[in-house]
């Protein structure tokens, strides 16, 4: 057994294949495989399929000028530079610069009434908690209620005083004038698996070019005016400035390092990264608060700035590829499947009304071959009181006379078995029939064993496999191995030899293992008659009581049989060979 699983392995399989000699299915088949392999080229050369890619590893520094003057409230003119706009610091990649401000000027600590918030009044010194503050509060509560106005008492707290009342921001924005202002954006690429380096101020660009460069020009200058930033991103940047938001700077780098194609140069878009409509009621832009400190008279002050601005993330992403012969062998290998759909739509196409109905059915013929599992062995019952043939399950546990059929189908009739019975009944045949003593007047060599209980015709014998116990007929009436018929069809000793010299015309006449060819060709007689051309994927189920009758006319020496398999067609050449 193990050589012969290792003999297995030195095997080739093909597939079975169907060739149809047509001018229009040969046409379409060139034409589909024509069209696949022109998207597939498409796709590779569109995708860079045949490429290895990496992605981009970057680093991104700014630099933001711009100068300009506002007349804040209680203050005066004031003009902004770089550091007062700019925010008292910068996250990686990003920068904020100031559009509009709240300004509450000379702060002291000490003790003052509370901004009304949300309705939050007092009455007594009973309303207020000493120590006690919120998340809204600007202080410590003392415990006393103090008048705020002249129509409103509010809780008195420790803190800075006067405390921060206005929480709108000017219309217009105070700092509207930072639309004019301008960053420098440097950004370092790299790309590890290819060891190359770029940045987006490119070799060409000199000192002069970065001062006269313009985005409306030249899509590769990175230097931004904001106002243009704000306006590509299909925002309006004095609606934007007043409340503050987030402008998302991208630069897309899709490199070709291959030396006929190399090409890596930086692509800019903008977009805005925060949401301005949804949350419109609950915190909307962007702002945050700072200080500046002086001391007056020995008392530290302070200058409280409320800051709403923009805050501008940049942020780079993007891959190169290179040629590589790997990829290419990888895209091939996976775009190969793709010419299945032309055998998928062709099937479909004969299989359908809009191709030759005769040629779709015998292609179909020629191209499926049904197999039944072994542990789904459809058989076929034929039963003598029945015209119909049972098609049944095999079940190791039911006997197989009380299986219940999966279906039913007519039984197609067997012309040879017919000319055979016509040429038995003509006068001729009784000078045969003398040569040997008649068949239904010979004595039973053994008595009648007790009749089993899914008999019906009272001549089956026990069985201890239930794939075996069937009876020939349903209902209870006469065996069909005490017909005429049978004795001459299957029975027949010149019939049998007749039928085995004609399958195998040189085949000596032998002693040896006759007996047995007779034996399995009687039981050929009985299904051609009984089922005739019985179906590739099922298996003809002889009745008990005929494999009984035949086992008697025609036994073993030794008493041993290995049983009937319709597949093997048994010749009295192999019998005596000892094949069998």
């Amino acid at each position: 057994m193990p050589c012969c699983n290792l003999l297995g392995l030195c095997q080739y399989d093909t597939n079975k294949l169907v060739r149809i000699q047509s001018v229009r299915l040969g046409s379409l088949k060139w034409s589909l495989n024509a069209a696949i392999l022109l998207f597939i080229c498409i796709m590779m050369l569109w995708n860079r399929k045949y490429q290895e890619f990496d992605l981009v590893v970057s680093s991104v520094t700014t630099k933001v000028k711009g100068v300009a003057q506002t007349r804040l409230p209680g203050v005066g003119d004031v003009v902004w530079d770089v550091v007062d706009y700019s925010g008292p610091s910068q996250d990686k990649n990003s920068f904020f610069v100031v559009t509009n401000v709240i300004v509450t000027k000379n702060q002291q600590q000490g003790k003052c009434p509370e901004a009304p918030r949300n309705g939050r009044l007092c009455r007594t010194d009973k309303d207020c908690e000493k120590g006690a503050w919120d998340q809204q509060s600007h202080g410590i509560q003392t415990g006393s209620c103090v008048k705020f106005d002249l129509l409103k008492k509010t809780c008195e707290v420790s803190a800075w005083c006067p405390i921060e009342s206005k929480t709108t921001p000017p219309r217009p924005a105070l700092l509207e004038a930072a639309e004019n202002f301008t960053v420098l954006i440097k950004n370092n690429i790299r790309f590890p698996a290819f060891n190359f380096f770029r940045r987006n101020i490119l070799p060409n660009m000199n000192d002069a070019y970065l001062r006269s460069c313009q985005r409306g020009n030249d899509s590769l200058c990175p230097i931004f005016r904001l106002g243009d930033v704000v306006r590509e991103a299909g925002e309006k940047f004095s609606v934007m400035a007043v409340e503050g938001g987030v402008i998302g700077i991208l630069i897309k780098w899709e490199c070709n390092l291959d030396r006929l194609m190399q090409r890596c140069l930086p692509r800019y878009s903008f977009r805005r990264l925060d949401e301005k409509e949804s949350n419109r009621t609950l915190y909307p832009g962007l702002n945050f608060r700072y200080a500046k400190y002086n001391t007056v008279n020995g008392v530290e002050e302070r200058t409280l700035y409320k800051a709403f601005g923009i805050r501008f993330d940049v942020m780079v992403f993007g891959q190169a590829g290179r040629f590589s012969f790997i990829q290419l062998i990888i895209y091939i290998g996976s775009t190969l499947s793709y010419y299945a759909l032309t055998t998928v739509l062709l099937d479909w196409l004969i299989g359908t009304s809009c191709y030759s109905a005769e040629v779709g059915q015998n292609y179909s013929e020629k191209k499926v071959e049904p197999v039944q599992d072994k542990q789904k062995c459809v058989l076929c019952v034929s039963y003598v009181d029945e015209s119909n043939i049972r098609l049944v399950k095999r079940s190791l546990k039911k006997s197989l006379q009380d299986v219940k059929p999966m279906s039913f189908q007519p039984r197609k009739e067997d012309t040879g078995h017919l000319r055979s019975a016509l040429c038995l009944l003509q006068p001729g045949a009784a000078a045969d029939q003398d040569a040997q003593p008649p068949l239904d007047h010979r004595p039973d060599p053994k008595p009648k064993p007790h009749r089993p209980a899914w008999c019906r015709c009272d001549c089956c014998t026990p069985s201890s496999l239930p794939q075996e116990e069937l009876c020939c007929r349903r209902s209870d009436g006469a065996c069909i191995t005490s017909s005429p018929l049978f004795e001459q069809l299957v029975l027949r000793r010149p019939l049998l030899e007749a039928v085995l010299l004609y399958r195998d015309p040189l085949s000596p006449p032998a002693d040896r293992g006759r007996t047995t060819a007779l034996r399995h060709c009687a039981y050929t007689q009985y299904i051609s008659w009984r089922f005739g051309d019985a179906s590739n994927d099922t298996h003809p189920a002889i009745p008990r009581c005929c494999v009984q009758r035949v086992r008697e006319e025609y036994s073993s020496p030794d008493g041993q049989y290995s049983g009937f398999r319709p597949a093997n067609m048994v010749s009295m050449e192999a019998c005596a060979n000892g094949e069998l």
